[in-house]
């Protein structure tokens, strides 16, 4: 299930991909890594959050912005 965002959250969102993500390589996504490389899907979405390893084990990092990404989500 997709979790959608508020413009607001997307660059804190973004911060903490770059900077927590074990799966972040340069933009580049590990996890989708099958001999070429792919983007992101976390970086490159505006909207939501998209990725279930950023959903599970990074966003609760930031106990204020997951609690607001799934306030925001409940409201829907």
């Amino acid at each position: 299930m997709v979790w959608k965002i508020h413009p607001s959250h997307l660059r804190r969102v973004n911060k903490l991909v770059k900077t927590l993500c074990s799966c972040y390589d340069r933009g580049n996504c590990i996890l989708l890594d099958d001999g070429e490389s792919h983007k992101c899907v976390q970086v490159i979405s505006c909207s939501g959050i998209y990725c279930n390893y950023f959903k599970r084990a990074v966003l609760p990092a930031d106990k204020e912005l997951y609690e607001q990404i799934k306030k925001h989500n409940k409201s829907k």
